[in-house]
């Protein structure tokens, strides 16, 4: 091959890396591995944890307003269905919200046990004392919401087979 060819060579493979290296990139050839863009600076930082992101709480206490339906609650006979329940949960919420005593409602409406106060830690964390529950321990929305919510709020974990399948659970965060 004469200089000329080979600079010739060379500027088209330099040419096809400055069009963003992806020659190849799509459609490698058998046994190829496709080229990887080299990372950004940003991209080179560790990724932070969803912990780290919003930072979380080690430990919360909540108070929750269970509000089930007919079938949705093992060993209790709940004769409402579930649109009633839907219902009677955004009355529940919006009395809460407007700043109705929650200890009362609760006695009033839980279909849990009153006083309906739960003492949870994080992930990552140990139990401080035998009452403390696990957040992974709990229904997922209900340990997603109380460590999202911040002291003295109100949220409200709608029924969800998967995330919340006793019905919905209105929760104020206590501490």
């Amino acid at each position: 091959m004469t200089l000329k060819a080979l600079q010739l060579l060379a500027s088209v493979l330099a040419f096809g890396l400055v069009i963003g290296g992806r020659a190849g990139a799509e459609n490698p050839r058998p046994g190829q591995t496709p080229a990887k863009p080299a990372p950004s600076p940003e991209a080179a930082k560790p990724a932070a944890s969803p912990e780290t992101q919003t930072k979380e709480p080690d430990r919360v206490v909540v108070q929750h307003i269970l509000v089930s339906f007919s079938g949705k609650l093992p060993g209790k006979t709940i004769s409402r269905t579930q649109e009633e329940a839907r219902a009677l949960a955004g009355q529940i919420l919006e009395r809460a919200r407007k700043g109705e005593e929650f200890d009362a409602l609760v006695k009033q409406y839980t279909d849990d046990q009153a006083p309906g106060v739960y003492k949870m830690f994080n992930r990552g964390r140990t139990a401080a004392d035998r009452d403390e529950y696990a957040r992974q321990g709990m229904v997922p929305c209900f340990g997603d919401m109380s460590f999202h919510l911040a002291p003295g709020e109100i949220g409200v974990c709608e029924y969800d087979q998967q995330r919340s399948p006793y019905g919905w659970h209105i929760i104020k965060r206590i501490k």
